[in-house]
């Protein structure tokens, strides 16, 4: 499945991607409120790509890369549903992209994909983030100190959830 916006494409994942999924997960600045360290080498990027590509010849997913211009910018999606997951290349911050794929997945979750609910884990520090799903309707619902240890540092979780009944866009278009 792809998924058009006013100015991005979601797609399924492509072997090709691995270059452009490695500027995002070789930037230390992109990668500081991820689950992972940076990749170190191309090769962790290739095999995580790898990940996505088996999940789809598994089945239709919900999990997508970010395509602008016809370059691979980010990902946003489930990787393990109802679990929301989103990243996006640094030099495109700061212009609503993330905001924009966000809706898009939302709304296809919720009218075709089969959810009821959709569950996002953040860094209390990723304040962007924070601000990014509060603006698409998701409740706080929890936090817990240290759930996540990346080299020797431990990191805090805030929990949200959007129910399918109370997603603003949804109520909007009358759905």
């Amino acid at each position: 499945m792809e998924i058009r916006t006013e100015r991005l494409l979601l797609r399924p994942a492509r072997s090709s991607d691995v270059d452009g999924m490695h500027a995002i997960f070789s930037d230390p600045e992109a990668m500081a409120h991820w689950s992972t360290a940076p990749h170190e080498d191309r090769g962790q990027t290739e095999a995580w790509i790898n990940l996505m590509l088996d999940a789809q010849a598994a089945g239709p997913t919900l999990d997508f890369i970010i395509e602008r211009d016809g370059e691979a910018i980010g990902k946003v999606g489930f990787w393990r549903p109802p679990e929301l997951g989103y990243i996006l290349r640094r030099d495109h911050w700061g212009q609503g992209l993330a905001s924009e794929a966000l809706a898009a997945v939302i709304r296809a979750a919720f009218t075709g994909g089969g959810l009821e609910e959709i569950h996002a884990e953040v860094d209390p520090n990723n304040l962007a983030s924070v601000r990014l799903l509060e603006k698409h309707g998701f409740e706080r619902t929890g936090f817990a100190p240290r759930t996540l240890e990346i080299n020797g540092v431990w990191f805090d979780s805030l929990y949200f959830v959007l129910k399918r009944d109370r997603d603003p866009a949804l109520k909007s278009a009358g759905v």
